[in-house]
């Protein structure tokens, strides 16, 4: 970093990432309240639903909106605002900043301008269901709220279905037993499942199962509140090479490349690369 941009830095303000209680509003940190109590905007998705949090807690910074159909005409202003030296604070409607909420375009300048972004930690309904579920937490992969259809869709079904991870995604609860019913359909019926709904609430309930046990239940009910997901990853299988050689056909007569061809039998059936390699390249010259 140059001693000018440097310089700029240590005059300038802070942009503070500040995690909020995603129900229980007791589980909001001290040090929370005290950034937001000292900075000098506090800037929410949901001003309405954000000021009964400030008033909660005896917060008097001011509130303004920043979403999804502002933030292309707020995020200079509040860049120049942090370059004169006021510190911002961020918050989600519930939880932390930035997952599955807007963010991302003003952290982003932020950080391309040299300015300081400090993160304030606190509750996730990610990291609340996946702690709270059983699964395996050795690798997990989060997918956001799921394409409501098309390609997209299905795509991302695919790839939680292979997945040898845990997978959690948010869902509306109007979607999902439609969610489950594509899961099992796309072959991961038996996979072990937990619906998480209204975390640190009053009505708070993990509901285990497998991916079709939990389809049966909610295709006919839909869960009432706030709902996670979270989908045990597939188990390790051994693939044959003929499995493999017939997967590398099938890819190759829809016109995939190699390389493609490669990389799918590695992370979808688990080849090694270098028998991979070698199929994928067959029939060449």
């Amino acid at each position: 970093m140059s001693s000018a941009k440097a310089a700029a830095r240590a005059e300038s303000g802070v942009l503070y990432l500040v995690s909020t209680p995603i129900g229980n509003l007791g589980d909001m940190s001290h040090r929370a309240v005290e950034v937001l109590s000292s900075a000098a905007l506090v800037i929410a998705e949901d001003t309405r639903h954000s000021r009964r949090l400030l008033d909660h807690y005896s917060i008097a910074t001011p509130l303004n909106s920043y979403h999804e159909h502002n933030e292309a005409k707020e995020t200079p202003r509040l860049i120049a605002r942090l370059q004169r030296g006021d510190s911002i604070a961020l918050i989600s409607d519930a939880g932390t900043p930035l997952i599955s909420d807007p963010g991302s375009r003003l952290v982003d300048a932020a950080v391309a301008a040299g300015l300081p972004v400090v993160p304030i930690p606190g509750p996730s309904a990610v990291m609340a269901a996946l702690v709270g579920s059983g699964m395996s937490l050795e690798r997990f992969t989060f997918f956001g709220f799921l394409p409501r259809k098309g390609k997209e869709r299905s795509e991302t079904i695919a790839d939680i279905v292979v997945s040898r991870a845990t997978s959690v995604l948010f869902e509306s609860p109007n979607r999902v037993g439609a969610t489950l019913d594509a899961l099992v359909e796309a072959g991961a019926g038996e996979r072990a499942a937990v619906v998480a709904r209204e975390l640190t609430k009053q009505f708070e309930e993990f509901r285990r199962g497998s991916v079709a046990e939990l389809s049966s239940v909610y295709r006919e009910v839909d869960p009432k509140g706030e709902v996670v997901l979270v989908i045990a990853g597939a188990e390790k299988r051994v693939v044959t090479e003929d499995e493999l050689d017939d997967a590398a056909s099938e890819l190759r007569a829809a016109g995939k490349a190699p390389r493609d061809v490669m990389d799918h039998l590695v992370s979808a059936l688990g080849a090694p690369r270098n028998v991979a390699y070698r199929i994928a390249h067959q029939g060449e010259s």
